[in-house]
């Protein structure tokens, strides 16, 4: 069995196929799913998804592009909710950050205010964090430190390989692989994988992004993270059974699923 830990199922393009799709990841062996929370706008439809398939759990959370729903956002009207697994996807994301070096370093100020207060929810209601870095794993790293984020863990979603952040492992923190470990730019991922302490593994699609070869330009779906474990099988030189059960009983560890 495989649990993918980070699939958008609340995104427009899994509209018309939904249910279809769900049932040929099953076949497949995938059988559990999380929504994480991103987008203010769309934690409605993840509710109901979760309430309409058993073997489909959410987060609440806001994704740091959307830093400006936080505010808006009731956490209390869904972290109480029996499918809610975790809080985010929340964390720090410097790649696009724009304008003058004032406006940047204000954005940077607001990403930070908006995902500390999401570890002190974290913290508070007693779930796993789901974080997202990119381009900021010192402050991001430093940041988790800061609030003891060792009192809930969670896992680094779609881990961008930077060996800064493996030391969060013992922070109770897992390590999110998705189909980039399969791109044929992904050395330094392939490199990093084998560091990562084995019991600290989880699987995820990210999708519909990042889907993995040999379907890389298509949408993605959960029936992909079978290529995901194959290619960790392969790089680790450990049974595809063996990645499966242990990836799985890791996730359920994580998320109490």
């Amino acid at each position: 069995m495989i649990i993918d830990t980070h699939i958008h199922l609340d995104d427009s393009r899994y509209d018309e196929d939904l249910a279809d799709m769900l049932s040929r990841a099953r076949e497949g062996g995938v059988q559990r799913f999380i929504i994480p929370g991103a987008d203010a706008s769309t934690i409605d439809k993840a509710v109901k998804i979760a309430e309409t398939f058993d073997d489909v759990f959410f987060a609440v959370g806001i994704h740091p592009y959307d830093k400006a729903q936080f505010d808006s956002l009731d956490f209390e009207k869904y972290v109480h909710h029996k499918k809610c697994v975790a809080i985010g996807e929340c964390g720090l994301d410097y790649f696009r950050l724009e304008g003058t070096q004032e406006e940047i370093n204000a954005d940077k100020e607001e990403q930070k205010r908006v995902f500390r207060a999401q570890i002190e929810l974290a913290k508070k209601y007693q779930k796993p964090l789901i974080v997202h870095v990119r381009d900021a794993s010192r402050d991001s790293k430093a940041l988790m430190l800061e609030c003891n984020v060792g009192e809930v863990g969670g896992v680094l979603h779609c881990f961008n390989a930077d060996e800064e952040l493996l030391s969060l492992a013992n922070e109770g923190f897992y390590f999110g692989i998705g189909g980039v470990l399969t791109f044929k730019n992904a050395k330094k991922l392939i490199n990093v994988l084998p560091k990562i302490p084995m019991q600290k593994l989880i699987i995820e699609t990210d999708g519909p992004y990042l889907t993995p070869m040999p379907h890389r330009g298509e949408r993605n779906e959960p029936l992909y993270t079978t290529f995901v474990a194959q290619k960790m099988s392969e790089v680790l030189e450990i049974p595809l059974e063996s990645i499966k059960d242990l990836t799985t009983k890791n996730a359920q560890k994580l998320f109490s699923i």
